[in-house]
Parts: C-alpha cells; structure tokens; sequence
C-alpha cells in the first residue's frame, strides 16, 4: 500500500535527483542543450520541468491561481516552447523570482507535477497491478525523467509486468538495469551521468528496500 508518508519519502528521493535537495529548489533553473535536434532549453522548478516540455503548462497554472507575478507572465505565454527564450535575462530571472517570492508559484509547481507526472505514474503501478513502493519510486522517476516507461524500453526484455503473471521484483530489476544501459549510451552524452539514478535503485533492491522503510542515500543525501 502507498501511505502518504510513503508518497511522500517517493517524491523527496527524486528531489534530490533533480535539485540536489529533499524538499526540491523551487527556484532552480539551469539551460541544458537537451532539446529539440540538441538545441538549449531552460529547465526550471522543483521537479525540473522544461521550455520546450511543460513550462508553459505550469506558467498558465500559476496565472490561473493569479499569482503575484502572473501579468509579468502572461505576455511570455504565447512564445514558451515556440520562441526560444534560454537567452531572455528578464524571463529567467522571472522564473527565479516568482518561486522565492510568491508561494502561488510553489504551489503551480506542486500541482504541476502531482497531476502531470505522479498520477500517471500511480496510474502506471496500480494498472499493471505493481504493489511494492521501491516499484512506485522506479515509475515515477521514469515518468520525471523520461516521460513515461517507455514501450520500446520495455520490448527489450522478456519479464512481464505482475497484470501479465509476471514477478513484480523481477520486472522492475530488468527495467531498471535496460534504462540504465539506455541512458549509459545515449546519444545525448548529456544523459550519461544520470544512471545515478538507476543505480540508486539497483543499490535499494539489492539491500532488500522493496518498501522504502530503510533510508535512501543518493548523491550524497540521507533520506530517512
């Protein structure tokens, strides 16, 4: 069963994934040349959203909520992942302002990705009948980091998923160490760094961690 407090402990672990912090910097933004043919994009946020991905989305969210900087916003909305704006001083300094200043902006961001990526992910693990919270943590991580658990990501190993008859423990082991060799050899060098991840995983099923009642150490931070 997923208590809040494991939902929780979920969320923190990939925070540190994303921002170094449990509690996830809000105000974070950093341009990585993964977008669209290689191009330079922002990333912002808790759960590092980005320009040519789900920035807009938050950004109207924050609006709707009438947010304390939602009018300097709006006339960027429009041009947010259409006109490149990774050279737009006076955006990005927008971006880091609203979320050291405006707990609204936390909130959209909260929001953001509870709906946009943790949802789909629960819906992910109940629906192919996982149970275990390592199980969850590996989805959704997938989900924040990669979109989705990828199919053709899952065509390249044999194990089914606990709705097929397969085992749970086993699935996840498989899928884990195929999206570590993925992103070990990515084209986008970018992405080679990140098995961290993975391996965080790896490190927690080979521990015995299946319900995340031990702590979690990744990237040099202990959550409880």
């Amino acid at each position: 069963m997923i208590t809040p407090g494991i939902k929780t402990k979920i969320i923190r672990i990939v925070n540190v994934f994303e921002t170094g912090t449990p509690e996830g910097k809000y105000d974070a933004l950093v341009i990585f040349p993964d977008g669209r043919n290689g191009s330079r994009q922002i990333t912002y946020g808790r759960s590092q959203t980005t320009e040519q991905g789900n920035l807009r989305n938050l950004l109207e969210r924050y609006i709707a909520l009438n947010g304390m900087f939602a009018e300097d916003f709006r006339p960027y909305i429009p041009k947010v992942g259409s006109v490149p704006l990774v050279n737009d001083k006076a955006f990005k300094e927008l971006l880091k302002k609203s979320a050291r200043e405006d707990a609204l902006m936390r909130q959209a961001q909260d929001e953001t990705f509870e709906i946009l990526y943790f949802q789909p992910a629960l819906h992910f693990f109940n629906a192919e009948q996982f149970a275990l919270p390592l199980s969850l943590l590996v989805i959704y991580d997938s989900y924040i980091h990669s979109g989705a658990v990828p199919a053709f990501l899952r065509s390249r190993f044999p194990e089914r998923t606990p709705l097929r008859g397969g085992d749970e423990k086993a699935w996840i082991k498989a899928y884990t160490k195929t999206r570590q060799h993925w992103l070990a050899t990515h084209s986008k060098k970018i992405l080679h760094p990140t098995v961290y991840r993975t391996k965080t995983f790896l490190n927690e099923m080979d521990k015995g961690n299946w319900m995340l009642d031990l702590p979690v150490t990744t990237q040099g931070v202990t959550i409880p």
